[in-house]
């Protein structure tokens, strides 16, 4: 792969990466702000502790997409922030299909699929995982 072409990649990855860590963002702290009833309606319904989980487990992965990459601080966690958030999204992904249809699926498909390929770049790609900072001396 060359320079340029790493460089690209780098800027797609990054440029994913925050849009994808807004979007769980928005999502985590949406389940939080909601009342537990509005929370609980839909075609399936699951205990409150679990949404909850869900939201915490959002909002903590996108932090996990973005401020290890950003401070260059144990950058490893992007890849697994990512994987983690690929879990979540291949559960909405079934019960969005279980409970509404194929349609209502796609978009939790398409966000998994960022995340998963979010998660293969950041770990796999060697020019494009970010290095970590120098520690300084002693």
């Amino acid at each position: 792969m060359s320079t340029s072409t790493a460089k690209n990649v780098n800027r797609a990855l990054w440029t994913v990466q925050i849009l994808v860590a807004l979007l769980f963002l928005f999502a985590g702290a949406t389940k939080f702000m909601l009342p537990a009833a509005k929370l609980q309606e839909g075609p399936v319904v699951f205990p409150l502790a679990f949404i909850y989980f869900i939201g915490f487990c959002e909002c903590l992965g996108a932090v996990g997409l973005v401020l290890p990459g950003l401070f260059r601080i144990r950058p490893i966690l992007t890849p697994l922030a990512a994987v983690g958030l690929t879990i979540i999204m291949i559960g909405a992904t079934t019960v969005s299909i279980i409970g509404m249809g194929i349609a209502a699926g796609t978009f939790p498909a398409i966000v998994g699929g960022l995340t998963a390929w979010i998660a293969y770049s950041r770990s796999r790609v060697r020019l494009l995982v970010i290095t970590p900072r120098l520690q300084h001396a002693r």
